[in-house]
């Protein structure tokens, strides 16, 4: 029986396959090939078609389940169930060429699409630094604390009911002595909350909720404000903790800062490329939008899927450190 992760991914594991089996349309997998990788081992056949311990860690690095620098023990859970992944992907790709579905101009296309990206992909993986020097990192960390403007961060407790005359009654409550922690956990509605008494955990005056602005910025540790309306209700909000935000480390911030440097090496070299190639653009966006061309066919989602693992595109740029 397929499996329903190898019908979600049916698009790109059939096109690589497709791509990686082309050979094998014409000729039997001799059974004493070399492997492709030093250590390789052969894990399953199939019509004499090896497949490698590589090709199920590739996949596995694929699907995100491991980064690209970690080992895949072949008597892991992980090593089975991706196997069985791949011998599906082979077999649905064999049967894809037995019908001759990838003589289509469709399929060349679609294939092409998973060609660049693979390629572009290698590009950046054997061009780009990825030993960026301490000092870089340390740098970019101080550079953005400086920039950072620091906000307040509130500890709140909530309490969320339906309607006002409930909460006016449970703040009678609180105002009588009752626990908010266990008011909390028997009447409020936030399933969110509820059930750790109510504990929001600390949040920044700046994406602080709207409708909790008014109340909580004057209030002190300890108040118990509201009711305020809010889109779920009405809630009663009581004041843990106020702190400075603080800052995460330069540690904690170490792989955003990387995958940030990392990003600009990439950056630089498109445009180094662009600058070097004659690129012309068919199509403007309009202002407030995008324009399509009205002769051009609708794109296909399978010209949009990655190939490989860890695109160079996927890289964002830190927001703060």
């Amino acid at each position: 029986m397929v499996k329903h992760s190898v019908l979600r991914r049916v698009y790109v594991p059939v096109l690589l396959v497709l791509t990686l089996s082309f050979a094998g349309c014409t000729k039997t997998t001799v059974r004493n090939e070399a492997p492709p990788e030093a250590g390789d081992v052969a894990v399953a056949r199939i019509d004499g078609e090896t497949i490698w311990t590589s090709d199920v860690r590739a996949e596995a690095i694929a699907q995100g389940q491991i980064g690209p620098g970690e080992p895949l023990d072949v008597t892991s859970d992980l090593f089975s169930r991706t196997l069985e992944e791949v011998v599906d992907q082979r077999l649905l790709a064999k049967a894809a060429m037995a019908k001759g579905l990838e003589k289509s101009t469709l399929a060349q296309r679609r294939l092409r699409a998973a060609h660049d990206r693979i390629l572009g992909d290698m590009l950046v993986e054997n061009t780009i630094d990825r030993d960026i020097d301490e000092k870089a990192v340390k740098s970019h960390y101080d550079e953005q604390v400086k920039l950072s403007k620091q906000s307040e961060e509130i500890r709140t407790r909530l309490i969320l009911l339906k309607t006002k005359p409930e909460a006016d009654a449970a703040l009678k409550q609180l105002q009588s002595g009752a626990l908010f922690e266990a008011m909390a956990m028997e009447k409020s509605i936030d399933q969110g909350t509820r059930f750790n008494g109510g504990d929001m955990g600390y949040f920044t005056t700046d994406i602080m909720p709207q409708a909790y602005k008014g109340i909580l910025a004057t209030a002190k540790t300890g108040d118990t404000v509201g009711p305020v309306q809010t889109d779920g209700g009405w809630a009663l909000l009581r004041v843990e903790d106020r702190r400075p935000e603080q800052l995460p480390t330069l540690e904690e911030e170490r792989p955003i800062i990387m995958r940030y440097l990392i990003y600009n090496q990439v950056a630089g070299m498109l445009n180094s490329l662009r600058k070097k190639a004659k690129v012309e653009l068919l199509v403007k966006p309009r202002s407030g939008g995008t324009q399509e061309p009205d002769s051009a066919p609708a794109p296909s989602a399978a010209d949009d899927a990655s190939a490989d693992g860890a695109s160079a595109s996927s890289a964002a740029p830190a927001k703060k450190a």
